[in-house]
């Protein structure tokens, strides 16, 4: 019987291929982007991970699956806050999700370690305490692995990490098991420390490959990150700067209705589709709004069950994750850039350079292409506060000016605007070393 509803629900597919519309005339400072496709569960997901992906910014949003039917509309521009003109990209978007063979990669898949061609994925997960990216770092300077690229989250006292890795001798990944298990075993004794015992963990992945952000996301939701832990002593965090989310009942069409108002920033939409898919809801109408340094967002979901949520204590985990989702992507920390020529050991360097400073990374995206590394961190002293100039210029000196630059407009984010937006969609249910060594990369911005 699945079988057959399989098959007929790609006849239907196939008799209503998907559809999507660019439109650059309509709106005057955003690029429209309509999808309308049969709906499938994570298809929202998809669309929304193709579109961040490119490091487009969606300003507006408007979602509706109802019926078996999905329709969305985006307002969508470039990091340059400009209309999205670019042939290439426009053809990638269309291409893409008009493709009936496009797939959301599945919620499968722990915390490890995964061999592929080209490099070896390592996924780590623990207490978080400063220094503890300078000690995964030398680990694997020690044991000859160049690290490619990595992302390093950090949130509520919990770290997480996907890092691609290298044989620094033959540039391919690491294959022989022995070495590996040498490699597991010592970055589990780094990421256990002294206090963390039980729930370090890096272990064997099944194969396949998970979008790395998501398998993130994936990663500190199974660490239960969204636990509320005591906030550091002596800094000062004020409660209107924290995201507002709320979980209430639309009796009047069985659904469960989430909004949501946090400082904007990219992808934060991205994290919270992310989020409400893998915890197995499917929304069925949503808007999403931005406005200067804020964000709204309102949904209609249900489980895919096809119920509401039905408990306190649901409503209260979906708040706590849908925080945690917001928060742990947050610029939290001055962010310093580096753009340097790569050579073996020189993130084992950088890191051991700011632990030394008494610097935390809060969250860091490290990556080299075509020799060049360019990589961010989101600092703060160990207490969780802001670093002194005077500890940014020694950190600077050591590693070079011209090398780490603190980037524009950097530091704590303003706060976002305190205003009450009623639900957008009430109405329509109501109707119905000194590193003199490095050569600084002119084309790097």
């Amino acid at each position: 019987m699945e079988e057959m509803e399989d098959e007929y629900t790609k006849l239907i597919r196939r008799m209503n291929p998907p559809r999507v519309v660019i439109d650059n005339d309509s709106c005057e400072d955003a690029t429209i982007i309509q999808i309308d496709c049969v709906n499938k569960h994570g298809i929202l997901l998809n669309v929304v991970q193709v579109l961040t992906d490119l490091d487009l910014v969606i300003k507006k949003a408007y979602i509706s699956s109802d019926g078996g039917w999905f329709m969305d509309v985006f307002n969508a521009i470039d990091q340059g806050g400009k209309k999205i003109r670019d042939e290439g990209v426009i053809n990638h978007i269309q291409k893409t999700l008009e493709s009936d063979d496009v797939s959301v990669p599945s919620l499968g898949g722990t915390v490890g370690l995964m061999s592929s061609e080209e490099h070896t994925s390592i996924e780590l997960t623990g207490t978080d305490r400063p220094g503890l990216l300078s000690e995964v770092c030398a680990v694997l300077a020690d044991l000859h692995c160049s690290v490619v690229n990595a992302e390093v989250w950090t949130h509520n006292a919990r770290a997480a990490a996907v890092v691609h890795v290298t044989d620094d001798s033959t540039g391919y990944a690491i294959e022989d098991p022995k070495r590996l298990a040498t490699i597991k075993s010592l970055l589990c004794s780094v990421l256990k420390g002294n206090n963390d015992m039980r729930s370090a963990k890096m272990m064997l992945s099944p194969p396949g490959v998970t979008h790395r952000e998501r398998r993130l996301h994936q990663i500190m939701f199974a660490d239960r990150d969204y636990m509320k832990v005591e906030r550091v002593q002596g800094r000062v965090e004020e409660k209107c700067s924290r995201p507002q989310v709320s979980v209430l009942d639309c009796c009047e069409k069985d659904y469960t209705v989430i909004t949501m108002r946090s400082r904007d920033r990219p992808k934060l939409l991205f994290d919270i589709i992310c989020t409400l898919t893998d915890m197995q809801y499917v929304v069925f109408h949503g808007v999403v709004h931005t406005r200067r340094l804020e964000a709204y967002q309102e949904y209609y979901i249900r489980h895919v069950d096809g119920l509401p949520i039905s408990s306190e204590a649901e409503r209260e985990r979906v708040v706590q994750c849908l925080e945690a989702a917001i928060e742990r992507r947050a610029s939290e920390g001055l962010e310093l850039k580096l753009c340097a020529e790569d050579r073996i050991g020189l993130l084992s360097d950088i890191t051991r350079i700011f632990r030394e400073n008494s610097l935390s990374i809060k969250r860091a995206e490290i990556s080299t292409k075509g020799g060049t590394v360019r990589d961010t961190f989101y600092v703060t002293d160990v207490s969780g506060n802001p670093v002194d100039d005077k500890t940014i210029d020694s950190v600077r000196c050591e590693i070079g000016q011209s090398v780490l630059q603190v980037a524009p407009n950097s530091g704590y984010p303003a706060k976002a605007e305190a205003k009450t937006i009623s639900y957008i969609f009430g109405s329509f249910f109501r109707a119905g070393r000194s590193f003199q060594n490095f050569k600084l990369i002119k084309s790097c911005s």
